[in-house]
């Protein structure tokens, strides 16, 4: 079987939206080895890939479709994290029966779906994550925000997944909304009610400037232990990126035992398997302290506030690709090379019925080398 792939085609507000691929001629539940093949290196070449009618896609063949992207794992993503009461992730997600490694997400009461036979599911809302809220107005007139700008991970004893299949089985009624960002500049953003919002991390390292190109290839980040139990009564700032500092983090003292080696520092630039090309990728929500020449920051508010410098530009409205969804869009992507948030406000009378699978990684992300940065700095001196 064959199949055509066709890049995104950004609008003219969408300038710097250069990652996306749809495709509208490739049945999953016949997915040959060769065709496979293929969606992988799309996968890592476009970041986000859409593959639309795939209503009659099985569970099972979601499931089976992600682990083909490493094959030696079965864990989920976070592994059993998600599952703790407090975690800010608990109550996004629920297993589903038969396939326990595909969670199943959306709004509205869900009966008799996939071995369900009832569930109340509630779309993420900004106002249990971020420090201010909306007003009830505001929100009546369709405006609404980014929840949390994320990758999906664990970011403690499990490393992040590869790839996370995302299946819009259902979506509510069509409505437009306007993500409003909040922070004192007037960056608006029209999109789908209900959209999942996209950033390109390698788009993110190439807008930076040359000193914070070099300053990010010099920085690991340490990551929180326990991180989604770590940061359960903090809030996050307006725009969903990265948190506000009010001492509101867990201590050590209030969290689970916590093991020294379990505790996740990567570098701040990976790179992409297929293209070898460099990702700015952190998850600024869960990052405990920013580690540059070998020395720690030791000092979460200015870690907090450096983090935003790198990452805020990258989610100015020109380089934010909201996917459109329809029902039976399975869509694939790039949990090591994007940032990803759930927008929108939803009624109680609309239904949204989402699945979600990722697999946590065998392997850590894939450092950038002095020799994968070094056209950079050859750049800048020829300049």
């Amino acid at each position: 079987m064959t199949f055509t792939i066709e890049p995104i085609k950004p609008t003219e507000a969408q300038s710097g939206v250069d990652f996306g691929a749809m495709i509208n001629d490739l049945d999953l539940e016949k997915l040959s080895d060769h065709d496979f093949e293929i969606l992988r290196d799309a996968v890592y070449t476009y970041q986000v890939v859409v593959i639309r009618n795939q209503s009659h896609l099985q569970p099972k063949t979601q499931y089976e479709i992600t682990k083909r992207f490493e094959p030696e794992v079965d864990t989920y993503g976070h592994g059993g994290q998600h599952r703790a009461q407090q975690s800010v992730i608990a109550r996004d997600l629920s297993p589903l029966p038969d396939v326990p490694q595909v969670q199943l997400l959306g709004h509205g009461l869900i009966k008799n779906y996939q071995g369900i036979e009832e569930r109340q599911l509630t779309h993420p809302h900004h106002k249990v994550f971020h420090q201010t809220v909306m007003s009830k107005e505001d929100e009546e007139a369709g405006k609404t925000r980014f929840y949390r700008w994320h990758m999906d991970a664990a970011l403690y004893k499990l490393n992040p997944p590869k790839v996370t299949s995302l299946f819009g089985f259902k979506n509510p009624e069509p409505r437009r909304q306007t993500v409003v960002y909040d922070d004192s500049t007037d960056d608006t953003l029209d999109v789908q009610l209900g959209t999942t919002a996209f950033i390109s991390g390698q788009h993110a390292f190439e807008i930076l400037p040359q000193d914070l190109k070099e300053l990010a290839f010099r920085t690991k980040v340490k990551y929180a232990p326990h991180p989604y139990l770590w940061m359960s009564k903090a809030r996050s700032r307006s725009t969903g990126l990265g948190m506000v500092s009010e001492g509101k983090e867990l201590s050590e003292e209030e969290l689970p035992p916590i093991e020294e080696e379990a505790i996740k520092i990567y570098p701040m630039l990976w790179k992409n398997p297929v293209t070898n090309k460099i990702h700015l990728q952190v998850h600024p929500a869960a990052v405990q302290d920013l580690i540059i020449d070998g020395k720690p920051m030791g000092d979460l508010e200015k870690v907090r506030e450096l983090l935003y410098k790198f990452q805020r530009p990258s989610i100015n409205p020109e380089n934010v690709y909201a996917h459109e969804w329809n029902d039976g869009d399975l869509v694939i992507f790039h949990n090591r090379g994007v940032l990803h948030s759930v927008v929108g406000s939803l009624k109680d009378t609309d239904v949204r019925i989402f699945q979600q699978c990722n697999m946590a990684s065998a392997e850590p992300p894939i450092p950038v080398t002095e020799e994968d940065f070094a056209p950079y700095r050859v750049a800048t001196s020829k300049a």
